[in-house]
């Protein structure tokens, strides 16, 4: 290992670094909470500033198989953010249900380094152990609270489902290894453009790799119909946990579809470009169709998640429809969805769990009426979130959804049929979101309940994610700029 791979590799060191400190702190002063969510602060803030610095001059570790480019940066900023937040927002849950604060950020900060390597591996197997490492985390998330046997069942459907999806990924990297003879990205982009430029068929055993490999990431994006897990291992998660499997995995997820798919797999991307307009049809609709029939809205959060992960196939599907040449807007459209999506959800799950800090509390619909009458700074707070996730104007929501619906009828083709599918989505999701919003705002509260306090964190958590969710919808090209080098890093290869 030279020096330049460790400099390279130095803002996923320090992540690594970080979760052991908690450890460490935890370890000597049991029990101090302050000190340990103070030592998790001081560790993302050193690995976001490594991030940045390392992140202005494109390089390589490993022989190659470990990238810093433009789209690896913006992605461990998110990831580094997204776990900043659930950070902020679990403490208000946990204590009063006797769950350890420390315990849980370093479980979140190990499945951040997981997240953070995928996001810069250029190398089958790298991404596969990086899936590996976000994932498992988050099976013991899902089941942190062991004493509730909801969280135990939801955690063993998750561990179950994601196992096979684990090892149908691994049998789809195997046959695509084989068939190429490399496990580089870009050696196997090399060897499948050959392929092609070759007017050679597609073989039996490529097919296969292409199906398994889809299979497995529609397995993690929660893509229909391979999304039967979510809805019970989101509800029976603790909310903060929730919270952070809506976002983490997924945002992980979709780095992954973008490594793989967007720069292994391009130049097969004429055949599997029908399959991601099925997926992102069938994902979007039907996770729509079954949040209207939702009373619990944690359950409903979970189904209204599958149909974004439809959106942002959207962006997927529009970004491969110029093959042979790639359309960067699709690809733009899509970077940009997972950040905006990244606050406006994590934000929504987080005033879930703060309704939810006094334990008995549920987060069925009853629970949230007439909310503005006891917390009218949390009512409102939600409402934009969920205005937000509508895709109303001037919230972040609204831009990431237009971004990928004008990408996609820009594109032509069958993806302008997706757009108008997306469009039509939207309207039938803007019925169950503002339900809710009705309930907190024009009906009675359920019984006497008084107002809680929260913490600070809490609250300063919310504040970053509502400022961030207007500022990404009123003032977007703030970090457009960003968003269109990252997508032309993915796209550099072609």
């Amino acid at each position: 290992m030279s020096t330049q791979d460790l400099t390279t590799i130095s803002p996923l060191i320090a992540a690594i670094l970080t979760a052991c400190a908690v450890l460490v702190v935890d370890m000597i002063r049991p029990g101090s909470r302050p000190l340990a969510i103070a030592t998790v602060y001081i560790g993302l803030a050193a690995t976001a500033a490594l991030t940045v610095s390392v992140g202005q001059t494109p390089a390589t570790a490993f022989h190659g198989s470990y990238t810093v480019d433009a789209l690896t940066t913006f992605l461990d900023v998110v990831f580094i953010a997204i776990v900043a937040l659930t950070v902020a927002f679990a403490p208000d849950y946990l204590l009063p249900r006797g769950l350890p604060v420390p315990e849980f950020a370093v479980v979140l900060v190990f499945a951040m380094t997981g997240a953070m390597l995928i996001a810069a591996s250029t190398d089958l197997l790298l991404l596969f152990v990086g899936l590996e490492l976000m994932v498992l985390p988050g099976y013991l998330l899902a089941g942190y609270h062991k004493t509730d046997a909801f969280s135990t069942e939801g955690a063993i459907k998750y561990f179950l489902l994601g196992s096979f999806s684990s090892a149908i990924f691994l049998f789809g990297l195997a046959f695509v290894w084989g068939m190429t003879g490399t496990t580089s990205v870009a050696g196997v982009s090399q060897a499948l453009a050959s392929i092609v430029a070759g007017q050679a068929p597609l073989s039996p055993g490529l097919a296969m790799g292409l199906a398994f490999l889809t299979t497995g990431v529609a397995f993690k994006i929660a893509a229909v119909p391979f999304h039967y897990w979510t809805p019970d291992a989101y509800q029976g998660s603790p909310t903060p946990v929730t919270g952070y499997l809506s976002v983490g995995p997924k945002v992980g997820a979709f780095a992954l579809i973008i490594r793989l798919f967007g720069e292994a797999l391009w130049p097969l991307a004429d055949i599997w470009l029908p399959i991601v307009l099925i997926l992102s049809t069938l994902t979007m609709t039907l996770g729509n169709l079954v949040a209207l029939t939702q009373d619990n809205v944690k359950r409903m959060l979970a189904y209204s998640s599958i149909a974004h992960t439809g959106y942002m196939l959207v962006g997927l599907a529009a970004f491969a429809a110029g093959y042979p040449k790639a359309n960067l807007d699709g690809m733009e459209g899509l970077i940009f969805y997972l950040a905006a999506y990244t606050f406006m959800n994590l934000g929504a799950f987080a005033v879930i769990s703060a309704i939810q800090k006094r334990t008995g509390v549920t987060s069925g619909l009853g629970t949230f009426a007439g909310l503005v009458r006891r917390e009218p700074v949390l009512a409102v707070i939600f409402a934009l979130f969920l205005l937000s996730l509508t895709g109303i104007p001037p919230t972040a929501g609204f831009f990431a959804k237009a971004y990928v619906i004008i990408a996609a009828v820009e594109a032509g083709g069958a993806t302008s049929v997706l757009a108008v599918i997306a469009v039509l989505n939207a309207a039938v999701a803007a019925f169950y979101y503002l339900r809710v919003v009705i309930y907190m705002f024009m009906r009675d509260p359920v019984g006497d309940v008084p107002p809680q306090r929260h913490g600070a964190l809490l609250w300063g958590g919310l504040a970053v994610a509502t400022v961030l969710t207007i500022v990404l919808g009123l003032f977007p090209t703030l970090i457009l700029g960003i968003v269109s080098d990252a997508a032309a890093a993915v796209a550099l290869g072609h």
